[in-house]
């Protein structure tokens, strides 16, 4: 009846479209205001982003830390991406070089914690 959720394609997914977001926004930020549109460095847009993708990556760190192998990298890699998310909201004017980094790392870590949580327990990492 119910499908069991995969944390970790989700929390990809959502940094994806957070990217595509970002690198589409300023094409269409023209259009945006004539549509009443305003989410251009809204920061109630910004942060409840922010706030989605850290509650869908923790949720998802958590689940294969716990259930599956207990590595610290995937854990490292998202806070390390979630760091430069916060910073490019903090220093506006490093945005565009902050957020690339942001999105590897953080798809990095739902990539990562992924392919951990689905190798046997007694195979080497690679």
């Amino acid at each position: 009846m119910f499908k069991k959720i995969n944390w970790d394609a989700l929390g990809v997914t959502t940094s994806v479209l957070c990217a595509i977001h970002c690198a589409i926004l300023p094409l269409v930020i023209a259009t945006l205001p004539v549509l009443g549109i305003n989410i251009i460095h809204n920061p109630l847009f910004e942060n409840g982003m922010i706030g989605l993708a850290f509650v869908i990556g923790t949720r998802a760190m958590w689940h294969g830390f716990r259930h599956h192998h207990q590595h610290l990298m995937p854990w490292l890699l998202f806070l390390g991406g979630m760091i430069f998310l916060v910073s490019k909201q903090i220093w506006h004017h490093f945005e565009l070089a902050l957020l690339p980094f942001a999105v590897v790392l953080i798809v990095t870590a739902h990539i990562l914690n992924y392919r951990l949580s689905r190798r046997p327990r007694n195979f080497p990492i690679v």
